[in-house]
């Protein structure tokens, strides 16, 4: 029974729930799924629920870091980051139906598996589902062991800059060559400066190579960058800087790739507008609710673009990607209530 897939799981407990569910298979990836009410109500506005069944951990990570419940605490490899979300997923629904409580948005699920790689595979069918909804919840495990829930999240981009200047040997022909790593090394200090964290906005060099032999003048150097940005102005401003950087060495050139890949979720009006419905709804379950920004992005960011969204309503524990991932049991049971009330919020 452990070894049945999770995809298949999750289409047992919808189809049980109700539920139609298309997978579509993924060329590169798992795949995803898309669930839709049996008895949809045509006319009726609809709701997503989204969220992703890969992890970060490798095949046979079990073995190292099994999954146990240690007292209020399930520990193992994507309990946290989102296996437990995917749980308040259904069982927020199973509230729900054994309530008997009417839902006034239709909810649609989707699930991906390929989240935690950007979506590359599934984002176009995220895009597409998000203009059909009036909102998206995402649950995405919340932040810190309050569980605060993402209200913001920076949007990221990745740029490789090409530095190409002439080889030469170092020692016989020293003003024969033009060395691309020289000239990187200046383009580094620029592309740090950019860096400013009172806007919330980063800028790293984190990975760097060039050059052949240590006898011979570097003919190209090679830059690898991630950038972090809070809105989307701040994205097209960092990016024309970037584009416009310039060579300081004589004799080098510079070619720039790359661009913003995952949109920042900022905090518009429509957002806030959910927020401050899902504060109130909590509070009836007396759930005091905060708020926090996060400097990953989620699918949420995507969904952000076209319907209100509220991200990090999951798990609330700690050790995202790290060994020491686990969720907290009576937190958790709190968060599928909370999902059952937000489901039932007016559209």
């Amino acid at each position: 029974e452990s070894q049945v897939p999770v995809q298949t799981r999750l289409t047992e407990a919808l189809e049980e729930l109700g539920f139609d569910v298309e997978k579509t298979p993924g060329r590169k990836t798992g795949g995803y799924l898309l669930a839709r009410p049996r008895e949809g109500h045509r006319g009726k506005p609809a709701q997503l629920l989204l969220g992703h069944s890969d992890t970060v951990w490798k095949l046979g990570t079990l073995e190292s870091m099994p999954v146990v419940l240690e007292g209020n605490r399930i520990r193992g490899p994507g309990v946290f980051d989102m296996k437990g979300g995917l749980t308040q997923i259904v069982v927020a629904l199973r509230i729900l139906r054994k309530l008997k409580l009417e839902i006034p948005a239709d909810p649609v699920v989707l699930i991906n598996s390929d989240e935690e790689i950007g979506s590359p595979e599934s984002e176009e069918a995220i895009r597409r589902v998000a203009q059909e909804v009036v909102r998206a919840f995402v649950p995405e495990p919340g932040m810190g062991l309050e569980g605060r829930l993402k209200t913001a999240r920076k949007g990221w981009g990745r740029y490789t800059l090409t530095v190409s200047g002439k080889a030469a040997h170092a020692g016989l022909d020293p003003q024969g060559g033009v060395s691309a790593i020289q000239d990187l090394s200046f383009l580094i200090q620029s592309l740090h400066a950019m860096t400013d964290l009172s806007r919330g906005l980063t800028v790293n060099v984190g990975v760097i190579s060039g050059g052949t032999r240590p006898n011979v003048i570097a003919p190209e150097a090679v830059a690898e960058v991630d950038v972090r940005v809070m809105s989307r102005s701040q994205g097209e401003e960092l990016d024309r800087r970037i584009r416009t950087l310039s060579t300081s060495v004589a004799g080098t050139s510079l070619n720039v790739e790359g661009g913003l890949l995952v949109p920042p979720l900022e905090r518009t009006s429509r957002n806030r507008a959910l927020w401050t419905s899902a504060v109130a709804a909590a509070k009836e379950l007396g759930l005091d609710l905060q708020e926090d920004v996060a400097g990953g992005g989620s699918d949420g960011n995507t969904t952000s673009l076209y319907t209100a969204t509220l991200d990090g309503i999951g798990a609330v524990g700690d050790g995202a990607h790290a060994p020491h991932e686990f969720l907290f049991v009576d937190k958790h049971v709190e968060r599928c209530a909370l999902l059952a009330r937000l489901l039932l919020l007016a559209p």
